[in-house]
């Protein structure tokens, strides 16, 4: 079976307050489903007659807060406010209130639910909303102690073994609906902190970059002298008839030049990338020639017996020349060259409206911490320092244009490294009808 292809982390998910609803509509159900128990058993179990009837419509005006809310969270992705809440929990004491008032008032065990209604309050609600509700709630027990419909006993039923039966019954009730609760507050909680872990990670990661960059940029301009010092002086050599008329040496001199041409070229293109090259105008090109260059400027410059290229992409579509997005598909087949100089293969097809990219190699793959911390800084086998950089600039760099990074080792050997990346982050935008 081929293995799972490694990926950095997802990002954040939804807001608290939506989340925290659902945990309500999730709370409310199992409720009145326990409810719907408890009654049946107290009617027909203990013989005790209750107002179905009344008790029922509760029971489905319960139901359809439940409803409603499922259809404001689909409806409507505005976060939920405490407000919507504490009306949420204010209505359930309010329902709980009625089945109290038509099955004995306060002197029924089930009273006690109201705790329940305060603790999801305490946890879900800002602290004016939570006194509130203690204020909801005791003014709604006190008044059932004041009016509230007697319970029909069956003639010599013991009242007390009765309530203890009750407590029982709403003790267990109580403690399962706080043991999920609980439970799942604490799920959102490590939830939220892996969410922030991440946002951390993702933060320093990219300080890191912003560091990285200026040190290029800097570099750049510094290297910009002494190569066109470099430049002119093997210029010269040319034209020094000792030099001129030897063969080997004329070969020698336009090998250097053609590595200082190199070398400007890269420094001209991190000026690029970094925003301060002046004079230039975005390329326009297509994808397939845009991809097919990137290729063939890695044949010329690495040492590799075969670089394969397939080109499955399809109909072809024009784009902005993107010179990071080239430095960071570049850097992923130089590391395959250099893991496997017999064979790298590439591969680019067009998988809906995204642009896919795989570099496989028939080295010995990557270890499983590597695969593990995929993007990390300094996170390589190499061995010597400063290695790990590329991977964790190409992950970066496809993240900030909407891609991902993937990457597994092949069963049959080798790595394979999947680049993904939005089409649209590329594609020339079409012009408006104003001209826009």
């Amino acid at each position: 079976m081929t293995p799972p292809l490694a990926r950095p982390a997802a990002g954040p998910g939804a807001g608290a307050g939506r989340k925290n609803l659902m945990l309500l509509i999730q709370l409310r159900w199992i409720a009145v489903v326990g409810q719907i128990v408890t009654i049946a058993f107290v009617e027909w179990a203990l013989d005790i007659r209750l107002p179905l009837a009344p008790m029922a419509a509760a029971l489905a005006a319960l139901a359809a807060l439940n409803l409603v809310s499922l259809l404001r969270l689909k409806a409507w992705p505005q976060e939920v406010s405490n407000q919507e809440l504490f009306l949420a929990l204010t209505f359930d004491a309010a329902a709980l209130t009625a089945l109290l008032y038509l099955s004995g008032g306060a002197t029924n065990p089930f009273a006690f639910l109201y705790l329940l209604q305060v603790t999801l309050a305490a946890v879900l609600l800002a602290a004016w909303s939570t006194w509130a509700m203690v204020v909801v709630t005791v003014a709604c027990f006190g008044g059932l102690a004041l009016a509230y419909r007697p319970l029909a006993l069956a003639p010599g039923a013991d009242l007390f073994e009765l309530h203890v039966i009750g407590m029982l019954v709403c003790f267990a009730l109580d403690a399962a609906l706080l043991v999920i609760f609980v439970g799942r507050v604490s799920a959102n909680l490590r939830e939220g902190d892996a969410r922030l872990a991440a946002l951390r990670q993702q933060a320093a990661e990219e300080a890191h970059i912003v560091r990285m960059g200026l040190l290029a940029s800097g570099a750049a301009h510094e290297l910009g002298t002494p190569l066109s010092t470099l430049a002119v002086i093997l210029g010269d050599w040319r034209r020094i008839p000792a030099i001129a008329s030897d063969a080997e040496l004329i070969a020698d001199v336009d090998a250097m030049q053609a590595e200082v041409a190199r070398c400007k070229a890269i420094v001209t293109g991190i000026l690029l990338a970094a925003g301060e090259a002046r004079g230039e105008a975005p390329a326009v090109t297509t994808m397939r020639a845009f991809l097919a260059e990137i290729v063939d400027d890695r044949r010329t410059a690495r040492a590799v017996d075969a670089l394969v290229y397939d080109d499955r992409f399809g109909d072809d579509v024009a784009i902005v020349s993107d010179s990071a997005l080239k430095q960071v598909i570049g850097n992923v087949i130089d590391n395959a060259v250099e893991a496997s100089p017999r064979w790298v293969g590439v591969a680019a097809e067009r998988r809906g409206e995204t642009l896919a990219i795989t570099v496989r190699d028939a080295g010995p793959g990557f270890a499983p911490d590597m695969i593990e911390n995929l993007g990390r800084p300094y996170n390589s086998t190499k061995g010597r320092p400063g290695g790990g950089l590329g991977l964790f600039l190409v992950v970066n760099a496809l993240r900030k244009l909407g891609g991902a990074v993937e990457a597994r080792n092949r069963p049959e050997g080798g790595a394979e490294v999947l680049l993904t990346l939005p089409l649209a982050a590329l594609m020339l935008e079409e012009p408006t009808a104003d001209g826009g």
